[in-house]
């Protein structure tokens, strides 16, 4: 008899068929309990192509990280026009990441739970992405503060903080969502929008708040 003969394909397309079940099984049973046994099996492939196509279970993971977190950074970006009210694009912003999440909850595991908790090189994996979506962020809030009063002078110090707080909650209201069954993306977006836009409005139209004096 002769040997069985496996459907050939691109590269490429066995490459992300890789990535598809390595992220699913990282996602789903973390880093460390994840074998490349289980991986290959998903994927369909034997477990020295793997090593053969991405090195290592760290190369893999990394991988991983690196495509997902592209994949969430394009979602947030693409989701946004520029063109609308600043309200607006901070809307459209959170739908897009809290629909993404929401539809790739492995994905999101991998970049909100596993990447941060094993060191590096993964945390400066997700660091990356996560201060590529600060800058976007924290440049929306400035040019909405401009539009709104013609303030080009908002420290941007405190610029910068809204921001990080903004994408914290983001990142930790997503997570809710996903472990919470009936929570849509339109509502995870809307809570963080009554919950931030609220005080941002206020910051907006020049009325920050401010804390008490100090009785020192």
């Amino acid at each position: 008899m002769g040997a069985v003969k496996t459907k050939r394909m691109p590269r490429a397309v066995r490459e992300q068929q890789m990535l598809d079940a390595a992220v699913r099984i990282f996602g789903r049973r973390g880093y460390m309990a994840a074998s490349m046994d289980e991986i290959a099996e998903l994927a369909g492939v034997s477990k020295p192509l793997v090593y053969l196509y991405l090195n290592s279970k760290e190369d893999l993971f990394t991988a991983c990280i690196r495509r997902e977190a592209a994949a969430l950074t394009e979602a947030v970006r693409t989701g946004v026009r520029a063109d609308l009210p600043a309200d607006r694009q901070l809307w459209d912003g959170l739908r897009a990441f809290f629909a993404h999440t929401a539809e790739h909850p492995d994905g999101w595991s991998v970049l909100h739970l596993q990447a941060r908790t094993h060191g590096e090189p993964f945390v400066g994996e997700v660091r990356a992405m996560r201060e590529e979506i600060v800058a976007f962020v924290t440049r929306l809030i400035a040019v909405a503060a401009r539009e709104a009063h013609q303030d080009p002078h908002l420290a941007e110090r405190e610029v910068a903080g809204l921001a990080e707080a903004l994408v914290g909650a983001a990142e930790s209201l997503a997570a809710w969502a996903n472990a919470t069954p009936g929570v849509t993306a339109r509502q995870a977006a809307a809570t963080l929008m009554n919950f931030a836009w609220a005080g941002l409005g206020d910051l907006m139209r020049g009325r920050p708040w401010v804390p008490p004096p100090s009785e020192a």
